[in-house]
């Protein structure tokens, strides 16, 4: 994907994770005793951070190569393409919460110290989503995503009841255990790679295309499966799925839609790292990929068809979607590629608005989540109700909206690799997605 650009070293791969980094250990350490160190300077360091994810995003557009501390940062047009939607969608949620957040709090948590964690824990996560995106090292990858679960648990458990701390419990450890596969597959990857290369090298993501079709190909589908158990657990892809929904229920509000617009897309990033450049030379990735992905997102609209939460609703969605991301991203072709990630920026939009919505619901109705409850709400909300459908219909695929444009690539990019089954099961599930979250609440 970078073959034709030129790598040169420059300080904005350290910047896009120093910046909201020390912006999120400032806040937790000091928010509390004042609040110019706390909202102000969480929603500042955010939006900074933005604008050197713009600077960076224009630079590989140039057809520049970031690199940083030698080799083991470096920023392509995919990871700017994920840092800009990540800082961007975090600055947005971070705004949001400024109104939502505190109405949806017992008046004995609205604390300073209460306060500052979550804004501090939401610039941490920030900082640890960038570090991954910039992360040329396996290792450095690896330990980079578990730090990004670290953060967003603290935000899950934030109410701390006991529904969220089941909820926070349970994200952490499958993700953590998740993860752990994905390290052993780290782990063959360079024992394969040292035949090959010398031995820094053998852990560079940079360096894996080069050997990819060289190595052993039991140690290479072994590898795959690994990653996809493991990043797949990040990225909430069935049967991998069980945190997704009751963290995406128990989380406030703007947490919800940090967590489908942005968490769980760092799980697909780390797979488009790893199983993409993989999946052209050995084909069982590509058609287990394919197995996996289209009975995640057929699944995973049955089950939003069966909620009353609409939190949950939208949480099932989400592991539907990311059906199709995967799917897109393990066809490793460039136009899957292109659709996957079409897909992510795309979802990241969508999602986000109509969580943002819920929430907009919950702070109207005084947090009745209950779609049976909410019938004629678009009366009362006709704003909030237009916002919500408008993403439904795109998140269905409508055409006209975003969401058609991204799947009909994957649907061709499918079709490409001969894998038809895949694109009808894609075209049902587009359908049936458009259905459970343009009724109840909202009509």
């Amino acid at each position: 994907m970078t073959n034709d650009m030129t790598a040169v070293g420059s300080l904005l791969p350290v910047l896009v994770f120093v910046v909201p980094t020390v912006t999120g250990l400032l806040v937790l350490a000091a928010g509390r005793s004042s609040r110019l160190l706390r909202e102000p300077l969480a929603f500042t360091g955010l939006a900074v951070t933005a604008v050197i994810a713009m600077l960076s995003a224009q630079e590989t557009l140039a057809g520049r190569v970031l690199t940083g501390w030698g080799s083991l940062l470096r920023m392509d047009g995919l990871s700017s393409l994920m840092v800009l939607i990540g800082s961007c969608m975090a600055a947005l949620i971070l705004f949001y919460s400024l109104r939502c957040l505190p109405q949806q709090m017992s008046e004995e948590q609205r604390t300073p110290a209460k306060f500052s964690l979550y804004y501090g824990l939401v610039a941490l996560f920030v900082g640890m989503l960038n570090l991954t995106c910039a992360a040329n090292n396996m290792v450095m990858l690896y330990i980079s995503v578990e730090a990004t679960t670290l953060a967003t648990a603290l935000l899950v458990v934030f109410y701390w009841r006991r529904e969220s701390l089941e909820a926070g419990y349970k994200y952490l450890i499958l993700v953590a255990v998740g993860l752990t596969c994905a390290l052993f597959g780290c782990v063959l990857l360079y024992a394969a790679g040292l035949a090959l290369l010398p031995g820094r090298e053998a852990l560079m993501l940079s360096s894996l295309g080069r050997i990819a079709d060289k190595l052993p190909t039991n140690v290479v589908l072994l590898a795959a499966a690994f990653f996809i158990a493991g990043f797949g657990t990040k990225a909430g892809l069935m049967p991998f799925h069980a945190w997704l929904p009751d963290a995406h229920a128990e989380a406030p509000a703007p947490i919800s839609a940090l967590l489908s617009g942005v968490v769980i897309k760092v799980g697909a990033y780390a797979l488009a790292r790893t199983i993409t450049v993989l999946a052209p030379y050995y084909h069982p990735i590509v058609a287990f990929v394919a197995i996996l992905a289209s009975a995640g997102m057929l699944l995973g609209i049955l089950l939003a068809w069966a909620q009353d939460d609409l939190k949950r609703l939208l949480a099932y969605s989400s592991v539907s979607q990311m059906g199709y991301i995967v799917e897109g991203l393990g066809l490793g072709t460039h136009l899957g590629l292109y659709g996957g990630l079409f897909h992510v920026m795309n979802h990241a939009l969508f999602k986000a608005l109509l969580f943002m919505c819920v929430g907009a619901i919950i702070y109207s109705t005084g947090g009745v989540r209950s779609i049976s409850k909410l019938g004629g709400l678009g009366r009362k909300m006709p704003i909030t109700a237009a916002c919500f459908i408008i993403g439904a219909l795109a998140i269905g695929g409508v055409p006209l909206l975003n969401g058609f444009m991204s799947k009909l690539t994957l649907f061709l990019a499918a079709a490409e690799q001969r894998l038809l089954w895949a694109a009808i099961i894609g075209m049902i599930t587009s359908i049936l997605t458009r259905f459970p979250q343009t009724t109840g609440s909202l009509s």
